[in-house]
């Protein structure tokens, strides 16, 4: 049984992110998009990972197979549950490098003591929130000079693909000029620009190095089942995508990697 709370939104939710997201072939796309991206962006173990708003695990544990020191910080009990159940799972030497913490995203530098990372990792968390700045405040200083802040976000100039290829007209009209839509779980999100977020960065510290499409063609595949032989394609052309002009543009989610500053002397 779950831990839950009154100010646990996500108790109810988490069984279908998991299974309803995560567990599609759109989901795996996402996963596995992000996790090339990423791993040309990391330094090679030993290193100090925080997955803030990591929720189940889904990006962050892999991680840990592969040797890093991986910290989850999630507001969720529901959520950490999960990850705490995936772990159980795993042998004792990648349990013993995933730490979960219970705390919001923002509070993380004191729920965590202080401690610094070498990157830090917050996907999919800001297109919840109506104000992204004081996440990005909380997430910049976690991360030692020279490492990587990673942010997977909506991407606001693309929220009429989704309704429009659906067929759900009257909805894609509307979403030329909005910066929210509701999501597959029934939650509204708000959609950021590369732009954008690349300037919260920047004034904070970290310089934005590089960014990603995340999920053209397959962003409307939640149940839809493929021959064998043919996911392993699907995950090879969304990479292509991922990285080339227009199609990168045209993605649902963006992938925003940036580096820490030395300070400033």
């Amino acid at each position: 049984m779950a831990n839950t709370s009154p100010e646990d939104a996500w108790a109810p939710l988490g069984d279908r992110f998991v299974g309803g997201h995560y567990g599609t072939l759109r989901g795996r796309v996402r996963t596995y998009v992000v996790d090339r991206h990423l791993a040309a962006h990391l330094p090679p173990p030993p290193l100090r990972i925080v997955d803030v708003g990591g929720g189940a695990g889904h990006q962050s544990i892999p991680l840990a197979r592969r040797g890093y020191d991986v910290t989850i910080v999630d507001p969720s009990l529901a959520m950490l549950d999960m990850a705490r159940e995936t772990l159980a799972a795993e042998g004792n030497s990648v349990a013993g490098r995933v730490h979960l913490v219970h705390a919001r995203g923002e509070d993380a530098p004191d729920a965590l003591g202080q401690h610094r990372y070498g990157a830090a990792l917050c996907h999919g968390v800001v297109m919840y929130l109506d104000d992204p700045r004081p996440l990005v405040n909380a997430l910049c200083p976690l991360v030692t000079p020279g490492g990587i802040v990673s942010i997977v976000a909506k991407n606001v100039e693309a929220l009429a693909c989704r309704p429009a290829l659906a067929g759900n007209w009257a909805e894609a009209l509307a979403a030329f000029d909005a910066d929210r839509q509701v999501n597959g779980l029934g939650m509204e999100t708000r959609g950021d620009s590369v732009t954008g977020l690349s300037d919260m960065l920047a004034v904070r510290g970290v310089e934005p190095v590089a960014w990603y499409g995340v999920r053209l063609f397959s962003d409307g595949w939640a149940r839809e089942r493929l021959p064998d032989d043919t996911e392993d394609l699907v995950l090879a052309v969304e990479l292509e995508a991922s990285r080339r002009d227009p199609y990168r543009q045209l993605s649902r989610l963006f992938h925003l990697v940036g580096v820490r500053r030395p300070p400033e002397h």
